[in-house]
């Protein structure tokens, strides 16, 4: 039972790490990895009696089999009374993105849904994982984040992922399931050396091996050795970015951010997209934005895209976001009140208004009491007053005046009364329907998608889960 102790240890030492996360599931793909780090947490779940122990397995539709390996899942966590779920996704790639990072992408979206902040996801990566990603990272050219592979915690959504097994060999996991006796789906596709990974797994680290007995290890430590580069990093980048912020977390100061020497406006960005949770863009994009967007004029508006995200500049500030999804401005919706007030309202492809309680700002409340609002957009010719101002004045002169980026005034949400435009969500309230010094309001938050923490599920090497 040598594999057993090791096993326990690791994800002993990675649940105590983390007491907060008292709800653990665990990523079941059905295979070897995901069924023996199952197993061993539902043969030792007493030892965590503080804790509840679930499962989930993810059916990307990919594979015509897809649906049977769920329900061998299914049959597994009844045998071992664990609570169990699929989660059906729909693979679909972005522009120049890879069917399997689609896939990874869409994984751990459907698992950052499934996380509050009390929760924990489980993954079985383990040393030869970790070997291999740093090799395949190696070979795409990548930087310390890059070549620091796949961190053994991370946050996920409200929670976190969680790799106890990273200082597992998979043969001790072999050993462990075959002590065990268990029972795992063997995915032909992990056989398929077309892939990648499955290239260097099956040809290029046995070669490796021979010559250096102790390459996997090796490569693992090295892993480790990045990480504590790529974290010195971000501390030096952290510092920089607080001298160039502006008041959005979205938008650097574009002036300061030049005063940088080039080294530290590319750890600095990359850094910042981080934070965004957006992709980091390759050498030749990164390039693009410090010699081409950094020095436009000032009344230039150029855009850099890649899969998952767009940088723009308007005036002296560089901001970076989700791609802007198609919007018609014409759209109307109707918000009424409920018994508890204003209900959450979902504005498609844009994000989330909700109002919140406030005192002596906002909209005043006497005015809204059972009162439905229009929602709408910019159409031209609005006229507002806000509060603060001596006269009203053209809608789009006051949002230029804001510094609001133009493609962001047409996708901000106006609130209305019959015709009379009360609140601009992002500029101001009426004058006229604004919230006295002590007077209960209501102030208008916006949400945008993209800006939400259940959706930072960060850059995540491709995993052994089954592409099913």
């Amino acid at each position: 039972m040598i594999a057993t102790a090791s096993l326990f240890a690791g994800l002993a030492a990675s649940l105590a790490a983390h007491p907060r996360a008292r709800c653990v599931i665990v990523g079941y793909s059905g295979g070897l990895d995901s069924h023996a780090l199952l197993h061993l947490l539902a043969t030792h779940r007493a030892s965590w009696p503080d804790r509840t122990l679930a499962a989930a397995y993810v059916d990307h539709g990919l594979q015509a089999a897809s649906a049977a390996w769920g329900e061998h899942c299914a049959g597994v966590c009844r045998e071992l009374g664990v609570p169990f779920r699929i989660l059906k996704i729909d693979v679909r790639s972005l522009p120049g993105e890879s069917l399997e990072a689609a896939a990874r992408r869409a994984r751990y979206a459907a698992f950052a849904a499934e996380l509050g902040p009390d929760a924990a996801l489980t993954v079985a990566h383990h040393r030869d994982d970790q070997a291999e990603t740093l090799l395949l990272q190696l070979l795409r050219g990548a930087g310390p984040h890059g070549l620091a592979a796949m961190p053994a915690s991370a946050t996920l959504g409200q929670g976190w992922l969680l790799r106890p097994l990273l200082e597992i060999d998979r043969s001790e996991l072999l050993a462990y399931a075959r002590e065990c006796g268990l029972r795992w789906i063997e995915d032909a596709s992990n056989a398929d050396t077309g892939f990648d990974r499955n290239y260097l797994r099956h040809r290029i680290v046995p070669l490796l091996r021979e010559r250096w007995p102790a390459v996997v290890p090796n490569l693992a430590r090295s892993a480790r050795l990045c990480a504590e580069a790529a974290g010195l990093l971000d501390a030096e980048a952290d510092a920089d970015l607080a001298g160039i912020a502006t008041r959005r977390p979205d938008g650097l100061d574009i002036p300061a951010l030049r005063e940088l020497d080039e080294c530290r406006q590319r750890n600095a960005l990359r850094r910042w997209l981080r934070r965004l949770g957006l992709p980091v863009p390759g050498s030749r994009r990164l390039n693009h934005i410090l010699r081409d967007v950094l020095a436009a004029g000032r009344d230039r508006q150029p855009c850099i895209r890649w899969p998952g995200c767009e940088v723009r500049r308007y005036r002296g500030v560089l901001y970076a976001m989700p791609p802007l999804a198609p919007h018609d401005s014409r759209q109307v919706f109707l918000w009424g009140p409920e018994m508890a007030g204003y209900r959450p309202l979902d504005l498609p492809s844009l994000g989330q208004l909700r109002m919140q309680e406030t005192r002596g700002a906002g909209l005043r409340a006497a005015i809204l009491a059972g009162t439905s609002l229009i929602v709408r957009f910019r159409r031209g010719g609005e006229r507002f007053h806000p509060a603060g101002r001596s006269h009203g004045q053209e809608l789009k002169k006051l949002l230029q005046d804001a510094g609001i980026p133009p493609w962001e005034r047409d996708r901000l949400p106006l609130l209305c009364l019959d015709e009379k435009v009360l609140a601009v969500v992002g500029l101001g309230i009426a004058a006229a329907a604004s919230a006295a010094p002590g007077e209960t309001g209501l102030l208008p938050v916006f949400d945008p998608v993209g800006h939400c923490a259940a959706e930072r599920c960060g850059n995540f090497p491709v995993d052994d889960n089954h592409l099913n």
